[in-house]
């Protein structure tokens, strides 16, 4: 694992798949990669979260494989997989097939297991899944998180790579019990100050559960933020950054603005 000091800082978009058409998000896609982003993200829900909840959106894992295929560099996975929606060796299998489409030309899987317990109850109530409570979804989060690394070992072909796994959210009880075991990558909203007191918690659980913290990459989510922000995030230990962009425009200028941060960071 790269420890943190080593770590390149990364710059992630997450394109949500609403008030757009597929082709103008698949354009967007093909436009971020070429600037050189390193991560793009979508989100796993069934409806639009922002401006008109009847309007246009589509489904996470089915454009993700879309993505694979398309692009060629970045990495590419859902910020974040809802676990309540698909049973957890069916979540194993597509992630293992969406990594080989993504090793096209390299034999690497590009494809990161973005999850967590899942939160939007529109989501739940109209396709039919059961609601439950928070602590019941994380608790079949820890329970089918074994459960998707035991499929990844018996699939055949194997994943291409170890697949990289990313949770969301900051739960200090649970969902950071929960990283401390299974997360690569930790991903939350935290400001600066939130940001240190939950890394503290963080390293309290890894030592419960023998875990090195230092091993999971910190990323936090850039909006509203400034780049003195930014700075303070980077010092506490944060190196993926993420912005997200909406249709139907998907304005891309903070896109630039924030590359460029990236690559004062990375001394380019």
């Amino acid at each position: 694992m790269t420890s943190a000091s080593t770590r390149p800082v990364r710059l992630a978009v997450q394109i949500a798949p609403q008030h757009a058409s597929y082709e103008k998000i698949r354009d967007v896609a093909a436009e971020l990669e070429a600037l050189g982003v390193d991560i793009l993200f979508n989100w796993d829900h069934f409806f639009p979260l922002s401006g008109d909840p009847h309007g246009l959106h589509f489904e996470s894992w089915t454009m993700l494989a879309a993505l694979a295929e398309q692009t060629t560099r970045v990495e590419l996975g859902a910020l974040v997989n809802c676990n309540s929606y698909r049973n957890p060796n069916l979540q194993a299998d597509m992630a293992r097939t969406i990594d080989h489409i993504s090793a096209k030309g390299t034999g690497v899987g590009r494809f990161i297991f973005g999850t967590g317990s899942g939160w939007f109850e529109k989501d739940y109530t109209e396709y039919g899944y059961e609601f439950g409570t928070a602590g019941q979804r994380l608790d079949a989060l820890a329970e089918n998180l074994p459960i998707i690394e035991a499929r990844w070992a018996e699939l055949n072909p194997a994943p291409t790579r170890r697949i990289p796994v990313l949770i969301g959210g900051g739960g200090e009880k649970k969902t950071l019990r929960i990283v401390a075991r299974y997360a690569d990558i930790w991903h939350s909203f935290s400001d600066p100050a939130t940001l240190e007191r939950k890394l503290g918690i963080l390293a309290e659980h890894g030592e419960v559960v023998g875990r090195d913290v230092s091993e999971i990459e910190i990323s936090t989510e850039l909006r509203a933020r400034s780049t003195e922000d930014a700075d303070q995030l980077f010092e506490l230990g944060a190196t993926l950054f993420t912005i997200g962009i909406s249709g139907p425009d998907y304005e891309l200028a903070p896109v630039g603005d924030w590359l460029a941060w990236r690559d004062s960071k990375n001394g380019n």
